[in-house]
Protein backbone atom coordinates (compact mmCIF):
# COMPACT_ATOMS: atom_id res chain seq x y z
CA UNK A 1 0.00 0.00 0.00
CA UNK A 2 1.30 3.32 -0.82
CA UNK A 3 2.53 5.65 2.29
CA UNK A 4 -0.40 8.26 1.37
CA UNK A 5 -3.12 5.52 1.54
CA UNK A 6 -1.58 4.88 5.17
CA UNK A 7 -1.35 8.16 5.82
CA UNK A 8 -4.94 8.81 4.80
CA UNK A 9 -6.40 5.76 6.66
CA UNK A 10 -4.35 6.29 9.60
CA UNK A 11 -5.54 9.63 9.82
CA UNK A 12 -9.37 8.41 9.16
CA UNK A 13 -8.43 6.13 12.02
CA UNK A 14 -7.30 9.06 14.27
CA UNK A 15 -10.11 11.17 13.22
CA UNK A 16 -12.28 9.05 14.36
CA UNK A 17 -10.66 8.07 18.09
CA UNK A 18 -10.63 11.98 18.07
CA UNK A 19 -14.56 12.71 17.52
CA UNK A 20 -15.07 10.26 20.08
CA UNK A 21 -12.80 11.98 22.69
CA UNK A 22 -14.16 15.14 21.71
CA UNK A 23 -17.98 13.96 22.68
CA UNK A 24 -16.71 12.71 25.97
CA UNK A 25 -15.16 15.93 26.27
CA UNK A 26 -18.72 17.37 25.92
CA UNK A 27 -20.30 14.91 28.59
CA UNK A 28 -17.75 16.21 30.99
CA UNK A 29 -18.53 19.89 30.32
CA UNK A 30 -22.05 18.99 31.14
CA UNK A 31 -20.71 17.42 34.12
CA UNK A 32 -18.70 20.36 35.44
CA UNK A 33 -21.63 22.16 34.80
CA UNK A 34 -24.09 20.30 36.88
CA UNK A 35 -20.60 19.86 39.94
CA UNK A 36 -20.59 23.21 40.09
CA UNK A 37 -23.90 24.35 39.63
CA UNK A 38 -25.19 21.55 42.44
CA UNK A 39 -22.18 23.01 44.58
CA UNK A 40 -23.44 26.73 44.56
CA UNK A 41 -26.49 25.31 45.22
CA UNK A 42 -25.84 23.14 48.03
CA UNK A 43 -23.37 25.70 49.76
CA UNK A 44 -25.99 29.05 48.99
CA UNK A 45 -29.16 27.15 49.75
CA UNK A 46 -28.62 23.68 52.06
CA UNK A 47 -25.15 24.83 53.54
CA UNK A 48 -24.02 21.75 51.83
CA UNK A 49 -19.92 21.47 51.12
CA UNK A 50 -19.61 18.77 48.59
CA UNK A 51 -15.58 18.28 48.25
CA UNK A 52 -16.06 15.09 45.97
CA UNK A 53 -17.65 17.41 43.51
CA UNK A 54 -14.97 19.81 43.19
CA UNK A 55 -12.46 17.09 42.47
CA UNK A 56 -14.95 15.53 39.86
CA UNK A 57 -15.31 19.06 38.36
CA UNK A 58 -11.37 19.57 38.15
CA UNK A 59 -11.03 15.90 36.80
CA UNK A 60 -13.75 16.96 34.12
CA UNK A 61 -11.88 20.38 32.81
CA UNK A 62 -8.62 18.47 32.83
CA UNK A 63 -10.59 15.93 30.17
CA UNK A 64 -12.46 19.13 28.49
CA UNK A 65 -9.35 20.61 28.11
CA UNK A 66 -7.08 17.96 26.69
CA UNK A 67 -9.47 15.74 25.12
CA UNK A 68 -9.80 18.28 22.42
CA UNK A 69 -6.24 18.58 21.74
CA UNK A 70 -5.83 15.88 19.20
CA UNK A 71 -8.82 16.43 17.18
CA UNK A 72 -8.11 20.40 16.91
CA UNK A 73 -4.42 19.52 16.07
CA UNK A 74 -5.54 16.89 13.25
CA UNK A 75 -7.06 19.33 11.92
CA UNK A 76 -4.77 22.19 11.60
CA UNK A 77 -7.38 24.47 14.16
CA UNK A 78 -4.92 23.94 16.90
CA UNK A 79 -3.27 27.49 17.60
CA UNK A 80 -0.87 28.24 14.76
CA UNK A 81 1.70 31.13 14.40
CA UNK A 82 2.15 31.05 10.56
CA UNK A 83 3.82 34.48 10.02
CA UNK A 84 7.41 33.05 9.15
CA UNK A 85 5.81 30.06 7.07
CA UNK A 86 3.97 32.32 5.23
CA UNK A 87 7.00 35.09 4.33
CA UNK A 88 8.98 31.62 2.93
CA UNK A 89 8.92 30.97 -0.77
CA UNK A 90 6.51 27.85 -1.45
CA UNK A 91 8.80 25.11 -1.79
CA UNK A 92 10.20 25.96 1.90
CA UNK A 93 6.93 25.90 3.32
CA UNK A 94 6.86 22.45 3.59
CA UNK A 95 10.06 22.09 5.51
CA UNK A 96 8.84 24.69 8.09
CA UNK A 97 5.57 23.10 8.74
CA UNK A 98 7.81 19.59 9.42
CA UNK A 99 9.82 21.74 11.66
CA UNK A 100 6.73 22.42 13.72
CA UNK A 101 5.32 19.23 13.34
CA UNK A 102 8.83 17.28 14.35
CA UNK A 103 8.77 20.21 17.42
CA UNK A 104 4.82 18.99 18.56
CA UNK A 105 6.86 15.66 18.32
CA UNK A 106 9.54 15.95 20.57
CA UNK A 107 7.70 18.32 22.90
CA UNK A 108 4.83 14.87 23.51
CA UNK A 109 7.75 12.70 23.57
CA UNK A 110 9.26 14.59 26.59
CA UNK A 111 5.73 14.91 27.91
CA UNK A 112 4.88 11.66 28.10
CA UNK A 113 8.27 10.86 29.74
CA UNK A 114 7.52 13.03 32.12
CA UNK A 115 4.35 11.80 32.81
CA UNK A 116 5.98 7.79 32.91
CA UNK A 117 8.43 9.73 35.77
CA UNK A 118 4.84 11.03 37.28
CA UNK A 119 2.80 8.33 37.65
CA UNK A 120 5.37 5.65 38.38
CA UNK A 121 5.32 7.53 41.92
CA UNK A 122 2.25 9.50 41.93
CA UNK A 123 0.00 6.68 40.85
CA UNK A 124 0.17 4.76 43.32
CA UNK A 125 -1.75 7.33 45.61
CA UNK A 126 -5.50 8.87 45.22
CA UNK A 127 -7.38 12.25 44.80
CA UNK A 128 -8.33 12.87 48.97
CA UNK A 129 -12.12 13.50 48.42
CA UNK A 130 -13.31 10.33 45.83
CA UNK A 131 -10.80 8.39 46.19
CA UNK A 132 -9.82 8.02 42.23
CA UNK A 133 -6.53 6.38 41.60
CA UNK A 134 -3.98 9.84 40.42
CA UNK A 135 -3.39 7.47 37.12
CA UNK A 136 -6.99 7.67 36.37
CA UNK A 137 -7.41 11.17 37.06
CA UNK A 138 -4.07 11.96 34.70
CA UNK A 139 -5.47 9.81 32.09
CA UNK A 140 -6.82 12.37 29.99
CA UNK A 141 -3.99 14.37 29.35
CA UNK A 142 -1.91 10.85 29.08
CA UNK A 143 -4.89 9.44 26.42
CA UNK A 144 -4.21 13.26 24.81
CA UNK A 145 -0.26 13.69 24.59
CA UNK A 146 -0.42 10.29 23.28
CA UNK A 147 -3.15 10.93 20.39
CA UNK A 148 -1.22 14.20 19.51
CA UNK A 149 2.08 12.16 19.25
CA UNK A 150 0.15 10.04 16.61
CA UNK A 151 -1.71 13.14 15.11
CA UNK A 152 1.83 14.95 14.32
CA UNK A 153 3.37 11.39 12.79
CA UNK A 154 0.85 11.27 10.52
CA UNK A 155 1.07 15.15 9.71
CA UNK A 156 4.16 14.57 9.51
CA UNK A 157 4.10 12.00 7.22
CA UNK A 158 1.37 13.59 4.69
CA UNK A 159 3.64 16.55 4.56
CA UNK A 160 6.04 14.75 2.59
CA UNK A 161 3.92 12.04 1.32
CA UNK A 162 0.92 14.44 -0.38
CA UNK A 163 1.66 15.87 -3.52
CA UNK A 164 -1.31 18.11 -2.90
CA UNK A 165 0.51 19.40 0.08
CA UNK A 166 3.05 20.91 -1.99
CA UNK A 167 1.12 23.27 -3.60
CA UNK A 168 1.57 26.14 -1.00
CA UNK A 169 3.62 23.93 1.50
CA UNK A 170 0.86 23.76 3.79
CA UNK A 171 -0.25 20.14 5.10
CA UNK A 172 -3.13 18.22 4.01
Amino acid sequence: MPIGNTVTAAGRLLDTVSLACRTVAILLLALMFVLVFGQVVGRNVFDLGMPWADEFARFSGIGVVFLCVPLLALRGQHVAVDLVPMMLPRHLRRYAHAFVEIAVLVFCMLTLYGFQSFLSRAGKFATPAIGMPNWLFYAPALLSFVLLLLVAVVRLAGIFSDPASGKDGAPS
